[in-house]
C-alpha cells in the first residue's frame, strides 16, 4: 500500500492549489470590480460633459436632428457628436449651431453614397 501515501500528498497538494487559486480570484475580482467601477463613472462623466457641450451649443432644433440621426445611424452621429465637441473645446464655434446649420454639417460629414450604375444586356 505503498500508492496510498502519494495519493494522500497529489490530494493535499491539489487542495492548496485550488485554495490560492481562490484567493487570487477574489483578490484580482475586487480589484478588478472597482477598476471596472472607476471606468464607468468617469464614462458616465465625460458622457455628461458631452451632453452639457452639446446642450450650450446647439439649438433645440439642432438637438432634434441631431437626435433622430442617432436614432437612423448612431455611429454617424457618434462621429458627429465628436465633431462638435472638439470644435467647441477648441474655441471654434462663436454662436450657437441652428437647424440649418445642423443640416449642411450633416451634409458635409456624410460619406460620399457609392452608387451602382447596373446594366443588363
Amino acid at each position: 500500500m505503498s500508492g496510498t501515501p502519494d495519493d494522500d500528498r497529489l490530494e493535499e497538494l491539489r487542495e492548496k492549489k485550488m485554495q490560492e487559486l481562490r484567493e487570487q480570484q477574489q483578490q484580482g475580482g475586487g480589484a478588478s470590480a472597482a477598476d471596472e467601477e472607476a471606468q464607468q463613472a468617469a464614462q458616465e462623466q465625460a458622457e455628461a460633459q458631452k451632453q452639457a457641450l452639446l446642450k450650450q451649443h446647439l439649438t433645440d432644433g439642432a438637438r432634434q436632428r441631431l437626435n433622430a440621426v442617432q436614432m437612423s445611424k448612431p455611429d454617424f452621429a457618434d462621429q458627429v457628436e465628436r465633431q462638435l465637441v472638439a470644435l467647441a473645446q477648441s474655441g471654434r464655434l462663436q454662436s450657437r449651431i441652428d437647424e440649418e446649420q445642423m443640416k449642411s454639417l450633416l451634409k458635409e460629414m456624410q460619406p460620399d453614397s457609392k452608387s451602382f450604375d447596373i446594366r443588363r444586356r
